[in-house]
């Protein structure tokens, strides 16, 4: 169970009626094929006013989902890391002006690709700057995604097979490092590698391994039990899977096994979770981040980390990740403008989502969260988008 109080939608500005909207019309989708099964969370105020689940936990099984299925959330760990990261900070243990290669040195020389007459069509020029640790969080750095274009860099992070789950932190650090950049440091939002460097800074600061360390941490001061980088045998039977044939055609994406016990303990993307977890991680978030008398930040931090760190002097404009009236700040992407995205929110609403499917957004304006848990990758974006709309058009107050 999450153990957060619980309300009914009216006494906290919900629509009943509209509140269950969100449940039927997910029902439909697993009714006509679309979704294998889902688990929706929703608190204002401090308060659940939803928690429930549709659909199958296994499109191979029989087993209905449930509320505490455990699924893949990938990017997800993001956040996470990001105020692992922070809390480092806060105990003057890092500095987010710290260069990248203080604590992986292969990061202190590195080089750019930029369009020239060599090989490729490429030509390698130093870096004008060393990465820092807030490019790390903020995604400036430089790296990339193999998954995100088919440029020269792109590909060579394909060919250098970065997503080998028996390699440490470490070694995919020296990997990494030794591979070009796609930007200069500083310049460009990319959406890249940059937070599983950031496990590997978190691993070399405290002598600890990620996982060990965003357990001490993080995850059990706010009781976040089933939150890790693999799920115990016990627990098998309790994993949410996608369909094996997607369902609007496209190829479907491998997705890694949460039983397997990985060596890489990766900080962008690594984590396994449940709704009722991923919940006391965003209402400590919404707490100013505290929760149960366990404080992570400072609520100025946390502003800190919430406010965009972009600003017009770094390029991020037509990044679908990013839509029209986003900014990104320190592992959250954050909404700088009421009208112009194509989704409804606060000024100040800060989200972010998972390649497996999964999503939340937080509004400080309104005090509300929102999670939506599903393996249905192909589909990711569609429930980001209808999510918000549903959830908004619930609130009437």
């Amino acid at each position: 169970m999450h153990g957060l109080p619980v309300a009914a939608p009216a006494d906290v500005g919900l629509c009943p009626e509209r509140t269950q909207r969100i449940v039927q019309m997910l029902q439909r989708d697993v009714d006509r094929g679309r979704l294998p099964g889902a688990a929706v969370l929703i608190a204002r105020r401090g308060r659940v006013v939803l928690d429930a689940a549709v659909g199958r936990l296994d499109p191979a099984r029989e087993a209905p989902m449930g509320t505490d299925a455990i699924f893949r959330i990938y990017s997800m760990t993001k956040p996470i890391v990001s105020v692992a990261a922070m809390m480092l900070v806060e105990q003057g243990r890092l500095l987010l002006s710290d260069p990248v290669g203080q604590y992986v040195p292969g990061f202190l020389h590195q080089q750019v690709a930029v369009p020239g007459d060599g090989p490729n069509g490429v030509t390698l020029v130093p870096a004008a700057r060393p990465a820092t640790v807030q490019d790390l969080l903020r995604h400036t750095a430089g790296l990339t995604y193999e998954f995100t274009g088919n440029g020269y860099v792109n590909q060579r992070y394909t060919q250098a097979d970065l997503n080998d789950r028996q390699q440490t932190n470490a070694q995919l650090c020296e990997r990494l490092a030794a591979l070009p950049l796609a930007h200069q440091p500083g310049t460009t939002w990319a959406y890249s590698r940059a937070t599983d460097v950031l496990g590997r800074v978190i691993e070399v600061v405290t002598g600890q391994a990620l996982g060990a360390f965003l357990r001490e941490a993080i995850l059990q001061p706010l009781g976040m039990h089933e939150t890790a980088f693999s799920v115990p045998p016990a627990q098998h039977h309790r994993i949410a899977e996608a369909f094996s044939h997607d369902p609007d055609g496209g190829t479907p994406m491998p997705m890694h096994d949460p039983r397997e016990v990985p060596a890489l303990e990766m900080g962008g993307g690594g984590l396994m979770s449940t709704a009722h977890d991923y919940a006391r991680f965003l209402q400590c978030l919404c707490n100013g981040a505290a929760l149960e008398g366990r404080r992570l930040l400072s609520p100025h931090t946390l502003a800190y980390m919430t406010a965009d760190h972009l600003g017009s002097a770094i390029a991020h404009t037509d990044n679908p990740l990013l839509p029209p009236g986003h900014g990104f700040g320190l592992g959250f992407a954050v909404r700088t403008e009421t009208g112009v995205a194509p989704v409804p929110g606060s000024v100040g609403t800060y989200h972010w989502s998972g390649i497996g499917g999964t999503h939340f957004f937080v509004d400080p304006a309104l005090d509300l969260f929102a999670i939506f848990m599903a393996q249905a990758p192909n589909q990711r974006v569609h429930y980001r988008s209808v999510m918000r709309g549903l959830v908004y058009g619930a609130v009437v107050d």
